[in-house]
């Protein structure tokens, strides 16, 4: 039985990593989902296509967090096409790390990171509420590097996520007249495209620190994500969700 049948989704940054496994676990429990990306048209025509395939609805809409307006236009395409918004998954974000010794020859992408990972994350949520029905579900992708920094050269990065877990519990409050649940993820070391192609030593340094000696897989986190978004968490909100293999334990 599909748990979301009837459900509207958008997702933020849906056709890699994390993003990809949570708008295919959505479609899968039968939401029709709407999703951002910005350079991989192909990828997100596969998407659609394998979704449309198996019985499902999806939309995919050309949106680059960092451009101001951009987000709220795509939430606007979406309602045209489904006419409501249930589930809004901020998931998008970028990272561009490195020694604070060097942090002013980074000021474009650290403007970035403050665009997509915290002002792109507010206006969706301002203008997606406009569409969400009382008792709607917005989940936000934060980190487990709000809670525990990693190493050196991730201050900028880990300032954001921090900001979006904090931003999270005040929408908590906001939003519970409506009935409005929203609940932060915080993932830990995912194999997503960012670690597969990273150095082995720091893949290997992160392991080392995992209490269950693997790294997540984006399955896994899309599977909470599903959880928050369906009926049983109904009296779930302002929470944040470590899911990190026991990193912060």
């Amino acid at each position: 039985m599909s748990t979301l049948k009837g459900k509207v989704a958008f997702v933020t940054g849906g056709t890699r990593g994390m993003g990809k496994a949570i708008v295919e676990r959505l479609a899968k429990e039968g939401a029709m989902v709407a999703f951002t990306y910005v350079n991989s048209n192909d990828s997100a025509r596969k998407i659609v296509s394998e979704i449309v395939q198996a019985g499902g609805k999806a939309l995919a809409i050309k949106a680059d967090g960092a451009i101001k307006g951009a987000v709220a236009n795509a939430i606007e395409e979406a309602t045209a096409t489904f006419e409501k918004i249930d589930i809004l998954v901020n998931n998008a974000a970028v990272s561009v790390n490195g020694p604070i010794e060097t942090a002013n020859e980074r000021t474009e992408a650290y403007n970035a990171q403050i665009d997509v990972n915290i002002r792109s994350v507010a206006e969706a949520v301002r203008t997606a509420q406009k569409y969400m029905p009382d008792g709607g579900r917005i989940i936000n992708i934060a980190s487990v590097g709000g809670i525990r920094i990693g190493g050196a050269g991730m201050s900028d990065y880990i300032a954001t996520k921090a900001a979006v877990s904090a931003y999270t519990r005040g929408l908590a409050w906001d939003l519970a007249p409506r009935k409005i649940t929203v609940n932060s993820v915080e993932p830990g070391a995912t194999e997503t495209d960012m670690l597969i192609n990273a150095d082995k030593a720091i893949r290997q340094h992160l392991m080392n620190s995992i209490p269950l000696k693997r790294f997540g897989l984006p399955e896994e986190i899309a599977g909470l994500v599903n959880f928050l978004a369906g009926d049983e968490a109904g009296y779930i909100t302002g929470s944040s969700f470590k899911i990190d293999g026991g990193i912060t334990a």
